[in-house]
């Protein structure tokens, strides 16, 4: 892990505990869901940064009230079936994937996402602009029911898996419903994969390794598939309902 890594391991512990809870039980009344939604477990706003985030650099890309920031891939409006619901940034509808306007290097990402049973999602990063679909060009943090989806039956395309090239382990990912922390670091070729505080995928982009997974899956038929330097932060929209919220990123250098 290199040095900017480690120094990140700090912050991000606060970062966690800040992103930490769980979703609302089915049973709970309708006040006590709310309050999950809005607030973290330490009791922090959700959708916020606290004075020691700021000063190491944290951002918000999601405010909890707008989709400020965002956009379709490949087009300069927001596409339907997006919504922010409840301080949540909500797939709830057909629209397709959605990206950052802006584009980033080297990054820590955090956030929290929450799916229904059987539901299917990801975070993209790294995406650049001008192939058919983004999958085509960014690597794929996935987002995945495992119990219940069909991919969860294979470990490449689990969740917290680099979609298709590197396997996630069992065992960590929560029960549906419930809210997952994600953490991805990108520095340099370096990338890190983190689920609910454990470190499930690391890799080297460009690497012998990673070269001979690609020319063995899907991926060898798009060139710009990894390529890119820097690109957006993206959003799959896969067909299924999912949330996320405490979308947050620090640059890295």
């Amino acid at each position: 892990m290199r040095s900017a890594t480690a120094i990140s391991l700090t912050v991000t512990a606060t970062v966690l505990l800040a992103c930490g809870g769980s979703g609302s039980n089915a049973e709970a009344a309708s006040g006590q869901a709310v309050e999950e939604t809005t607030m973290a477990a330490d009791g922090q706003e959700m959708n916020t940064l606290t004075a020691a985030e700021r000063a190491a650099g944290w951002e918000l890309l999601f405010d909890g009230r707008t989709l400020e920031g965002w956009r379709g891939y490949n087009r300069g409006d927001l596409p339907g079936g997006w919504s922010v619901v409840d301080g949540m940034l909500a797939r709830t509808g057909e629209g397709g994937d959605i990206i950052t306007d802006r584009s980033f290097s080297d990054f820590e990402l955090a956030l929290e996402w929450r799916l229904d049973a059987g539901g299917n999602s990801g975070v993209f990063y790294r995406a650049a602009e001008g192939e058919e679909w983004v999958y085509h060009s960014a690597p794929e943090y996935q987002v995945l029911d495992d119990e219940r989806h069909r991919d969860g039956q294979d470990p490449l395309t689990s969740a917290g898996a680099n979609y298709g090239l590197h396997p996630a382990p069992r065992g960590v990912v929560r029960a549906v419903g419930e809210w997952n922390q994600a953490r991805i670091v990108v520095e340099g070729n370096h990338v890190e994969h983190w689920l609910n505080g454990t470190r499930i995928v690391e890799y080297e982009l460009g690497s012998p390794d990673w070269e001979a997974r690609v020319a063995a899956s899907k991926f060898s038929q798009w060139p710009a598939y990894g390529r890119a330097d820097a690109g957006h932060v993206g959003l799959q929209d896969h067909g299924d309902p999912v949330w996320y919220r405490n979308i947050k990123i620090r640059e890295i250098g």
